[in-house]
C-alpha cells in the first residue's frame, strides 16, 4: 500500500511538470509561431502609445528575447525561489511561489489567487457534501425501489437538473428565494468562515443549492444505474442467502460496488470546481477563482491567466490522487493488486 502511494505521488508531481510545461507553451510559445514577435507581447503592458525604444527595452526586461527554454526555467526557478520583475517603473519582488506577475495591475499573481481561493473551496467543498450525499441517497432509494412513484419522480426531477444549465437555476433562485421571500442576500456578500461561520454558510447557501442541483441529478442517475447492476450479482444473492440484514447487504456489498464509478467522476468534478465555478461565481457575484479568471482574460492579463490555469491544474490532479487513494478503501481489488 505503501508502495502504491508513493508510486502515484510520483506520477503526480511528474503530471505537474507535463501540465506547467504545456501550459507555459500555449502562453508563450504559441504566439511566436502564430507570428507575435517579443516587442508585440511587450505591448500588451507598456501600452499601444508607446515609443519603439520604450517596448523594445520593456521586451528585453521581460526576458522575451530569450529562448522559449530560458524563459521557462526562470519561471519555474521564481516559482520555488522567487522572482524580481523589472518592467520599467520599478522593481518588483515577487515571493515564492511566484507565478506570475502582473504588469497590467503591477501586482503579484500568487496573492490575489490566495484572497480568492477560499471563497472557490468554500462553495466547491459545500455543494459537494450537498450533491454527492444527496444524489447518492436518491439514486440508492430509486435503485431499491424501482418503477415506483419515487422512482419515477425523482428521476425526472434529476433528468431537469441535467437539462437545465446554472445561470437559469441560479437566476431562479435568486428570483424567488432572495428578492420575493427575502431568505437569504442576494449575493456578492461573501462572509469568511472564521469571521462567521453562520453568515459564511448563509452568503453560500443558493450557490451551494444551484450548483448541488445540477451535480445531485447526474449522481443519482448514475448511483440508480449502478445499484441496479449490483444488486443481480451473484455476490447479493449469496449475502442475501446467508441471511444478512438487508441493509448490511444494501450498504457493505452493494453500494460499495457501485461507488467505484463515483468516486471517478467525483474526483473530476471536484478538482474542476476548485479551478473556479465560473457561471456560479458570475451568477451570485462571487469572486473566486472562476471570476478572477474571466476578468483576467477581458483584460488580456496573461499572468493572471497562467496562474488561474497552473492553480486549477494543481487542484484536479491533488483530487484525482485523493481518489486513486480512496480506490484501494473502497475496492479491495486494488490493494491486492
Amino acid at each position: 500500500m505503501v508502495t502504491y502511494i508513493l508510486r502515484r505521488l510520483l506520477a503526480a508531481i511528474g503530471l505537474l511538470f507535463v501540465i506547467s510545461v504545456i501550459t507555459f507553451s500555449i502562453f508563450y510559445l504559441v504566439p511566436r509561431l502564430a507570428g507575435s514577435t517579443p516587442e508585440t507581447m511587450a505591448t500588451r503592458y507598456v501600452g499601444r502609445a508607446a515609443t519603439e525604444s520604450t517596448v523594445k527595452a520593456t521586451a528585453e526586461k521581460l526576458g522575451f528575447y530569450d529562448p522559449i527554454a530560458v524563459q521557462y526555467f526562470n519561471w519555474a526557478k521564481g516559482v520555488v525561489v522567487g522572482k524580481d520583475y523589472d518592467y520599467g517603473a520599478g522593481v518588483e519582488r515577487c515571493p515564492a511561489p511566484c507565478v506570475g506577475y502582473s504588469f497590467i495591475t503591477k501586482q503579484a499573481v500568487w496573492p490575489e489567487l490566495l484572497d480568492r481561493i477560499p471563497v472557490t473551496l468554500s462553495l466547491a467543498v459545500g455543494a459537494a457534501l450537498i450533491w454527492v450525499v444527496g444524489g447518492v441517497a436518491i439514486g440508492v432509494l430509486s435503485a431499491l425501489r424501482r418503477g415506483s412513484f419515487w422512482d419515477r419522480a425523482a428521476m425526472s426531477v434529476a433528468l431537469a437538473g441535467v437539462s437545465l444549465p446554472i445561470f437559469f437555476t441560479g437566476l431562479i433562485c435568486l428570483a424567488f428565494f432572495s428578492y420575493q421571500l427575502q431568505w437569504t442576500k442576494p449575493g456578492g456578500s461573501y462572509t469568511p468562515f472564521q469571521d462567521n461561520p453562520i453568515v459564511w454558510a448563509q452568503s453560500l447557501t443558493l450557490p451551494w443549492i444551484t450548483l448541488a442541483f445540477l451535480f445531485s441529478a447526474q449522481y443519482a442517475r448514475m448511483t440508480r444505474a449502478g445499484m441496479l447492476e449490483t444488486m443481480n450479482e451473484d455476490y447479493i444473492r449469496t449475502a442475501r442467502a446467508k441471511g444478512l440484514p438487508e441493509r448490511t447487504v444494501v450498504v457493505s456489498h452493494g453500494l460499495r460496488a457501485a461507488l467505484t464509478p463515483i468516486l471517478t467522476i467525483f474526483g473530476l468534478d471536484v478538482g474542476l470546481l476548485l479551478g473556479g465555478a465560473v457561471l456560479t461565481e458570475k451568477t451570485f457575484s462571487l469572486n473566486g477563482l472562476g471570476k478572477y479568471a474571466v476578468d483576467a482574460i477581458v483584460a488580456n492579463d496573461l499572468p493572471k491567466i497562467l496562474g488561474v490555469t497552473l492553480v486549477a491544474a494543481c487542484f484536479i490532479v491533488i483530487a484525482n490522487l485523493i481518489v486513486d487513494l480512496l480506490y484501494a478503501v473502497v475496492d479491495p481489488r486494488v490493494r491486492a493488486s
